[in-house]
């Protein structure tokens, strides 16, 4: 419980709260309008709470708080911590894959064009995602086949290769690299290709029939040929690479779908009256939330989590099955963003009312086909689970295994990964990761006994069931150092095997020689994607504690540069590479800060090449 003087002494300021366990880790993040009349809602009355709000309350053992200075700017630090930290008791959304884009580098004079799967804030457009590969390749051929956009890598024209390359000769790029092609012709032909990605072919087709007509008139016979490959190019886009025709304009159409614990949402992304795609996302974990509250979970991670990393074409409305709280603070912000009015509506009659029913359908469809699959998986991770009881002679069919692995650099930023899986499958609402509190270096053995001793003892003390099977990241040297803990603990009836990279050799206690299966043994790869995630999960936050440590080293030895004024500077700017890149009246604008202060901070970040945060 937290102490009321705490939250007596919170500040009536927009920001964002986050409720910490006893072990520091992060269970809750969300934002107010006042942080100190939301944070003591939690405290008052439990009437009319859910389980998981009571839950919460009861594990908290302290809140911390960021003001900003609006609640469009909260609404917007939450839902990037929130995709960052991905605590326990916030809605768990989750993208069903991440889909391909296409990116135009149109910063650059001579911009390049290619699929990629991360989206940055490099000033790039960014087309998609495409759900589909196929569509997504073709329309991609397409414009390489009409237009000579060039392959190169090159940072033209400060770069510049001493001759053409092959695409030259092959008449696929009019090689601007040596000034072949002046940048104005060049940048006209991505403007049409910009036009082809948006979905404007039929403006596009009128003006290539017109030149065309044009050319063969005045006896251009290559030329009206060349007009016409792109006239048959984009006939055939328009023929096969869109999903349907629908009467609407330049939406966004949001979906829901729940059954108990599952969920699915799906939006329909409708550019001038043509659906061109649909992104979806999966919901896990789900208590009490309202239709409300999910919807408001969607929308933001779609618009806000990462939103902001792309030059995106944003619609003119965005259509939704219900409304929720933060709907006017999304519009607002997506308006900003957009430079002109971006609605965000419920539709109750019409065609406006039928293509989010549409969307709801979807969102019904894919959710059974979770279902589906879930049910298909349970089957088939029973024989694997009996199989691997069967090589390991364990007593109980291990349904609920956990395993763990340390890492460190050199030594420091000392961590350790708890990983969950149950019938075969990831359970990531019971990942932990933590500090190793012992000061024991590079001793992977003693790190790992104190890793496993306390993750035992709270799930004891939770009264939470024990795995049948504990993994551990290592050989004989780390089985030795947990099975004192099991006894320490009172968890001996729990099995527990190593498992080394190198041979992907199972050791047992009291087996002098490693049990050693076949490489396509389902057994051993249910245990080798075991290990992996748990590697994965404790290098991941090894990388974490060491950039954090990076930041703080780089702003924290500017002298009048203390704890608070970090927190100010990375709200505003988030990170240090993005401090360094703002000049003197940016950084003195923030508050607390004054044109000599920032003079000083810029001079020292002037010589240090800091991680991103």
């Amino acid at each position: 419980m937290i102490d009321a003087r705490i939250l007596d002494n919170l500040p009536t300021d927009p920001g964002v709260y986050m409720f910490r366990d006893e072990e520091g880790e992060i269970l809750y993040i969300g934002k107010a309008k006042s942080l100190r009349a939301r944070v003591r809602s939690y405290f008052r009355s439990r009437d009319g709470q859910g389980i998981r709000t009571r839950e919460l309350v009861r594990r908290a053992r302290g809140v911390e708080t960021i003001v900003v200075g609006s609640e469009a700017e909260a609404l917007l630090l939450e839902s990037n911590l929130i995709k960052e930290h991905q605590p326990r008791f916030n809605v768990r959304l989750r993208d069903d894959k991440r889909y391909p884009y296409i990116k135009v580098t149109v910063q650059e004079p001579f911009p390049r064009v290619f699929v990629t799967r991360r989206t940055r804030n490099d000033g790039s457009r960014y087309f998609g995602p495409f759900t589909s590969v196929g569509p997504m390749r073709q329309a991609l051929e397409v414009v390489k086949k009409l237009y000579t956009v060039r392959s190169c890598r090159y940072d033209l024209p400060r770069e510049a290769p001493p001759r053409p390359c092959l695409d030259y000769h092959i008449n696929r790029c009019k090689a601007p690299c040596v000034g072949l092609q002046s940048e104005g012709d060049y940048r006209a032909m991505i403007e049409e290709i910009l036009r082809i990605l948006s979905g404007e072919t039929r403006e596009l087709k009128a003006e290539a029939q017109a030149r065309m007509e044009e050319a063969s008139r005045e006896l251009r016979f290559e030329e009206a040929a060349r007009h016409r490959d792109v006239l048959r190019g984009l006939e055939s886009l328009e023929r096969d690479q869109r999903v349907e025709s629908v009467q609407g304009e330049n939406q966004d159409v949001l979906g829901l779908a729940r059954d108990g614990e599952l969920g699915a949402a799906v939006v329909l992304r409708i550019r001038r009256g043509t659906l061109l795609g649909r992104e979806s996302r999966r919901f896990s974990g789900l208590g009490d939330e309202s239709e409300e509250e999910l919807l408001g979970a969607f929308a933001a991670q779609v618009y806000l989590a990462g939103g902001s990393e792309a030059v995106r074409e944003l619609p003119t409305e965005i259509l939704l099955p219900t409304g929720f709280p933060d709907r006017g603070v999304l519009g607002e912000l997506l308006t900003a963003e957009a430079g002109r009015k971006v609605a965000l509506s419920v539709p109750l009659r019409g065609q406006k009312r039928r293509l989010v029913e549409l969307a709801a359908a979807n969102a019904r469809h894919l959710l059974e086909e979770r279902i589906t699959a879930q049910e298909e998986s349970a089957d088939r991770a029973d024989a694997v689970l009996y199989e691997l009881q069967d090589r390991l002679g364990l007593k109980v069919v291990p349904r609920l295994m956990a395993c763990f692995d340390i890492s460190h650099t050199q030594g420091t930023e000392v961590v350790a990964s708890a990983v969950v899986f149950q019938n075969g499958e990831k359970k990531r609402g019971l990942y932990r990761r933590m500090k190793i509190r012992g000061d024991w270096g590079n001793d992977d053995y003693r790190s790992m006994a104190e890793a496993v001793g306390r993750w035992l003892r709270r799930r004891l003390d939770q009264g939470e069931p024990l795995p049948e099977l504990l993994v551990v990241d290592g050989g004989k040297g780390q089985l030795s150092a947990v099975l004192p803990v099991l006894e320490e603990v009172g968890a001996r009836e729990v099995a527990v095997v190593a498992l080394a990279k190198r041979e992907e050799e199972v050791f047992m206690p009291g087996s002098p020689e490693p049990i050693r299966m076949s490489r396509r043994d389902p057994a051993l790869r249910l245990l080798q994607r075991l290990r992996n995630e748990a590697h994965r999960f404790a290098v991941e936050y090894n990388r974490k504690l060491r950039s954090r440590r990076t930041i703080r080293s780089a702003l924290g030895d500017i002298p009048g540069i203390g704890p608070s004024r970090q927190r100010a500077l990375l709200t505003r700017f988030g990170s240090v590479r993005g401090v360094q890149e703002a000049d003197v009246d940016d950084i003195s604008r923030v508050p607390g800060f004054s044109r000599v202060l920032a003079e000083r901070i810029l001079e020292h970040l002037g010589a240090v090449e800091p991680e991103e945060a």
